[in-house]
């Protein structure tokens, strides 16, 4: 089984990352704000996937949702962008 870290781009320009096993059906949770969606994700009207990474292990996806978070802004952007500085 395979995991994802993923971020998605809020109709506010927020940045929004989560990890889960199924990124279309957590995409859809998100989209039709279920009861299984952030609650974060909830007062947005609308988000977008903007970056998502494939892992292995749960753990390893964890991890590095621990680390994309706490990046700053400016540092997810160059992420997203998939620049290198």
């Amino acid at each position: 089984m395979s995991y994802f870290v993923y971020i998605l781009r809020t109709s506010s320009n927020t940045l929004y990352i989560g990890q889960t096993n199924n990124l279309e059906k957590r995409l859809k949770e998100h989209k039709e704000r279920s009861s299984r969606s952030a609650k974060y994700m909830k007062y947005f009207s609308s988000a977008n996937l903007v970056y998502s990474e494939k892992y292995p292990t749960r753990s390893e996806a964890m991890k590095r949702e621990c680390e994309l978070k706490k990046l700053t802004k400016a540092q997810k952007e160059v992420l997203i962008s998939g620049s290198v500085e």
